[in-house]
């Protein structure tokens, strides 16, 4: 560890989560570090000044963690994020800030494509998305469309306390679920709302069970 530079321990610590969080650490008045992540990018630059109300200003300001939303006029980019400021001999030093995408930006519906145009779909109203023929399908309970984005990209955008992951082509609505049944290998059949039914890959089923809590 002697001559692992703090800048390159950072980065390491960085790539673990470089498709979803951007890191940022700050003394108390500038940014000293930055890494971007692939979904979100508040373009700070070490040297730039810890702008007021930003989520590590607030933490340096108080002297304690905190997690909350940012709303986009702050930074011109809305992110939902964590700092935590850090101390050396008791004096404030500095911030470490992990900044995550808002998801949704605000919006709680997916504008999915139909024969005839685009329909707005309430978060609430989806039973799941599937991928398949190289489309994202997005299904509720009387109708489907297509949508431009992959099943990576919902996975980072919608709200995860209502759609898991649970097979490589599906998310699901954890709402929309009736029952669940055991299948072959450790792994489960999910019954839809609308009777469909859908597995849950073996891949895919320690992660699903821990979060559902059964």
């Amino acid at each position: 560890m002697e001559g692992l530079s703090i800048v390159a321990l950072l980065d390491v610590i960085g790539e673990l989560f470089s498709d979803e969080i951007s890191i940022a650490v700050s003394n108390t008045n500038e940014y000293i570090y930055y890494r971007p992540s692939k979904r979100i990018d508040l373009k700070i630059s070490p040297g730039d000044p810890v702008r007021q109300g930003t989520i590590t200003h607030k933490a340096l300001e108080s002297g304690q963690k905190v997690s909350e939303f940012i709303d986009r006029e702050v930074l011109g980019v809305p992110y939902h994020g964590m700092a935590v400021p850090y101390h050396h001999n008791g004096e404030l030093e500095g911030c470490v800030t992990a900044i995550y995408s808002s998801f949704t930006d605000g919006k709680s519906v997916i504008t999915i494509k139909t024969q005839d145009g685009w329909i707005p779909i309430p978060f609430s109203d989806i039973l799941y998305l599937e991928a398949k023929d190289r489309k994202t399908f997005v299904v509720t309970k009387t109708f489907s469309g297509t949508h431009m984005s992959s099943l990576q990209d919902f996975e980072y955008r919608l709200p995860r306390e209502t759609f898991i992951r649970c097979h490589r082509s599906f998310i699901v609505n954890v709402h929309q679920i009736k029952e669940i049944y055991p299948d072959t290998h450790s792994t489960f059949v999910l019954a839809m709302a609308n009777g469909e039914k859908i597995s849950v890959s073996q891949s895919y089923s320690s992660y699903f069970r821990k979060l559902l809590g059964f």
